[in-house]
């Protein structure tokens, strides 16, 4: 797919090793990355809304924040775990776990999602990221849409085929061995160097997520999406690492995607970045800002 120019995301038809059909786009995940130094406040993160209902109108898109009015925040915590010259990253892997807290306490137990992020939309289908332990798991494959690197108003795609899986059914023994991995995940047996090599916590960071939910956009054609925004900060001293602004859809087949929809995303994707200009952070991601928190600047797919 062409930067600055959003297409309908269709797979060549193929198969993983053991015959199974590849995995095709079902999301598609628009993402702007905000400066998070306005973002202090319940109040703050509801002014962002202005912007969104704003550019929805200019763009055609429906806007409806009823309900939400007096929703509170979500709280995760998230922590990505990699090798220490940064192996699953470099290699456009990510493995991170998440788990949501309410009133203080989690909510469900952590989840797992390991996923492969790249540019290309074929070798990120072709990458068989299923667990090759029987576990319960889900298969996510996104289009992610986010800003431009030089510049505000415009839009370039990576797809993340993630696989998703509860924390308790992981293996019990070893889980941070690149070996046990391995086992898991063969695709990342080729970054194994070792027998005795291991993730561990990035940059010894654990990241606090709050998010909150702002309206529900129409853009037609039966897709609509939930528009959030979300602050990262630090756990322990609660500095702020990055904020976000995101709406997800979902559709079954990519042909759902009709091109007035596509056409009205991309428009209000850009009307968003120029309205609120002053706040986009651009050439990262939420992740990329979290291998980055130490000064460490990992070579990047995304």
């Amino acid at each position: 797919m062409p930067e600055d120019h959003l297409e309908r995301p269709t797979v060549r038809p193929g198969s993983y090793s053991d015959g199974s059909p590849l995995d095709t786009v079902q999301y598609l995940e628009c993402k702007v990355i905000l400066k998070p130094d306005r973002l202090t406040s319940l109040k703050a993160l509801r002014d962002y809304g202005a912007i969104v209902q704003q550019a929805a109108t200019r763009a055609g898109v429906g806007y409806s924040a009823q309900g939400l009015e007096n929703v509170r925040p979500a709280v995760r915590e998230i922590r990505f775990y990699d090798t220490p010259d940064f192996r699953l990253y470099n290699n456009a892997f990510i493995l991170r776990q998440r788990v949501r807290y309410e009133d203080g306490f989690p909510l469900g137990e952590p989840e797992i999602v390991f996923k492969f992020r790249h540019p290309d939309l074929q070798a990120a289908a072709e990458m068989d990221v299923r667990p090759k332990f029987d576990i319960r798991h889900r298969i996510k494959f996104k289009a992610e849409v986010l800003p431009l690197r030089e510049y505000v108003g415009g839009a370039r795609v990576l797809y993340s085929h993630n696989a998703q899986f509860p924390l308790s059914e992981a293996p019990q023994v070893d889980r941070t061995s690149m070996v046990m991995l391995g086992r898991a995940f063969p695709c990342l047996e080729p970054l194994r160097e070792t027998g005795t090599d291991r993730v561990d916590l990035v940059n010894q960071a654990i990241v606090e997520e709050v998010m909150l939910d702002l309206a529900v956009l129409d853009f037609g054609k039966g897709i609509s999406a939930m528009a959030n925004i979300a602050l990262w900060r630090m756990r322990g001293d609660h500095s702020p690492l990055v904020g976000e602004f995101a709406f997800q859809a979902r559709f079954k087949r990519a042909d759902e995607l009709h091109d007035k929809v596509i056409e009205r995303c991309q428009h209000f994707f850009k009307l968003v970045q120029t309205l609120g200009e002053d706040m986009v952070m651009l050439g990262t991601t939420k992740t990329g800002a979290v291998y980055r928190c130490n000064g460490n600047a990992p070579q990047r797919h995304e």
